[in-house]
């Protein structure tokens, strides 16, 4: 199998909250449905979660764990990080690498922060990325809302050409994994 489904950052402390992140539940229901057609043909799922040393997102706290509703196999891989880039500083590359990965499903939070740095780092490093349209989410901010971040992603990340692989935006309902 040449393709990876990257879970990023669907964590209790992001769905839970005044600052939740836009439409947790319908978001994880989504990613649901993505991880099990991968993992019902052996695609290999990384779940990936942010941390800090201390405070918000530290690890091993509640807000730390993964959100309520998430799906998760004992086959998962779970990959620690601390910055928006999900390669910096982690064995992620590697485990791609030695695993025969060639291109990468993504979905989680948020869609302007840890998505698009891992899509456009997954780029850089020659991957091409299938970003699930409706299975990544944003909290919004001063300046947009949370259904703006999330459009603007979807059109912004598929117009990057510069790396040569490319991001195609594709509803979750339409994700096919071959065994």
């Amino acid at each position: 199998m040449q393709t990876a489904n990257l879970v990023i950052d669907v964590q209790q402390g992001l769905c839970e909250g005044p600052d939740a992140a836009h439409d947790c539940p319908g978001t994880i229901k989504r990613i649901n449905a993505v991880t099990h057609r991968a993992r019902a043909v052996g695609v290999q799922v990384f779940l990936i979660q942010h941390e800090s040393q201390a405070g918000y997102l530290e690890h091993g706290s509640p807000e730390w764990q993964l959100a309520r509703g998430l799906q998760v196999d004992a086959g998962d891989r779970q990959i620690r990080k601390t910055t928006p880039d999900s390669f910096l500083r982690t064995d992620l590359h590697e485990a791609l690498q030695t695993q025969g990965i060639k291109d990468l499903v993504v979905c989680g939070m948020h869609s302007e922060f840890c998505v698009d740095t891992t899509t456009r780092k997954a780029l850089a490093l020659g991957y091409p990325v299938l970003l699930v349209a409706g299975a990544h989410t944003s909290a919004g901010n001063a300046a947009i809302s949370a259904q703006q971040v999330i459009a603007h992603h979807n059109a912004t990340l598929t117009n990057i050409s510069s790396f040569g692989p490319r991001v195609m935006a594709i509803a979750h309902d339409e994700v096919q994994f071959t065994g």
